[in-house]
């Protein structure tokens, strides 16, 4: 698996595209205390999508003189030794620091815009969302429970798999944004062998894991207890477990979720699949929140975000740590190396040795012509005496 930091003066720098999350919140102090160490320009080339004014204001909140932002058109002059700042709103903004306003969703809205602008434009080559307030974005043009539907939408993907990774702890949710009392009648086998799919796939390709071993959850206390407790397992998850062993994985399960979590037996796995939000994130959340990272896999791109929220509690106050920020960045970086190893590695050589043989087809019958002309009278030429 490649790791962060593995970066060469020959080797191309990642571009880091940063959308800025809400305003009023922490994404801006951990965004900037992530950059204040310059290590980090050494090896990324940031891009925020954000507000040159309001990022100075945060700046000047955190009494971090010593750090400017480099503002920038769009992302192609981005300067790869600072962090830059593209723009995405020109007018006065009034910022009220742990507070949800409106005008801080619709700049939330505008920097992911941006980015997914420029994505697709081969300007950035990853996304780090900064967290959003998942209420004041909402509009007319932004309906999602979250980034992960979002971006879903913007690149054609039906499905996808909410990540949540730390070190070599990777746990995924089948059901994620959605009321709790909803969460059996949305399961289904199909639903669930999906999952399975894309977390497989993830960390094959994104993490460079061949053969990785995925532990499944059951919906229910101790798993069903055999049907005693609920049928789902019985009638749903295990025909989705075996369906995915016929196709080859590696996929262990049910597993009773509070015994699981309370052994050591979670380290086993590559991976583990939970069946709903909270199922999944408090574990997580509990032994990893402050350097936790959400990965939207099964997306064609690669997008990352810090496991918290805008903290607006915490708003203003310098007390944010940067570190599950500065780790988003990383495993994207990472991401985006593996994918480009994984490309390279299954690729297939037949192409590439075809176009090989024609072109030497075509130089060789290049040369025989070239021969015979040699050899034959020109009609044009007078005959010498």
């Amino acid at each position: 698996m490649i790791k962060s930091g593995d970066n060469s003066p020959k080797e191309h720098k990642i571009r880091v595209g940063i959308t800025h999350g809400d305003l009023n919140g922490i994404g801006y102090e951990v965004i900037i205390k992530t950059f204040l160490d310059h290590r980090m320009l050494e090896q990324f080339t940031p891009i925020i999508y954000g507000v040159s004014k309001v990022a100075s204001y945060h700046r000047k909140t955190l009494k971090a003189g010593e750090f400017n932002f480099n503002l920038v058109r769009n992302a192609g002059l981005a300067n790869p030794k600072r962090a830059n700042i593209v723009n995405c709103y020109y007018n006065e903004v009034k910022i009220d620091l742990g507070k949800t306003t409106e005008i801080a969703g619709e700049l939330a809205y505008a920097a992911l815009e941006y980015a997914v602008r420029d994505i697709k434009s081969n300007l950035i080559d990853v996304i780090v969302t900064a967290p959003i307030n998942k209420q004041n974005i909402q509009s007319e043009k932004f309906s999602f429970p979250g980034h992960s539907e979002y971006f879903a939408r913007h690149f054609g993907i039906e499905d996808h798999l909410m990540l949540m990774v730390c070190d070599e702890f990777r746990i995924g949710v089948v059901t994620g944004h959605i009321p709790l009392k909803d969460v059996p009648e949305k399961l289904n086998t199909d639903l669930i062998q999906g999952k399975i799919r894309i977390m497989n796939d993830s960390l094959e390709k994104d993490f460079a894991i061949p053969k990785p071993k995925i532990a499944v959850l059951g919906l229910n206390p101790h798993a069903g207890d055999g049907g005693l407790l609920g049928s789902e397992e019985d009638e749903i998850i295990i025909p989705a477990i075996e369906k995915a062993r016929d196709m080859g994985m590696l996929i262990y399960g049910p597993y009773p979720a509070d015994g699981f979590f309370a052994g050591e037996s979670f380290h086993k796995f590559d991976g583990i699949l939970a069946m709903y939000h909270d199922q999944g994130l408090i574990p997580f959340k509990a032994m990893a929140f402050d350097r936790g990272v959400n990965f939207t896999a099964g997306l064609s791109i690669v997008r990352t975000s810090p496991a918290h929220g805008t903290a607006f509690n915490i708003a203003g106050k310098n007390v944010a740590s940067p570190a599950s920020f500065r780790e988003a960045i990383y495993l994207a970086e990472t991401i985006f190396k593996n994918r480009k190893m994984y490309e390279e590695l299954t690729a297939n050589p037949l192409p590439n040795f075809l176009k090989e043989f024609d072109n030497s087809q075509n130089a060789k019958e290049k040369a025989e012509k070239a021969e015979k002309a040699v050899d034959e009278p020109n009609p044009d030429q007078p005959e010498q005496k």
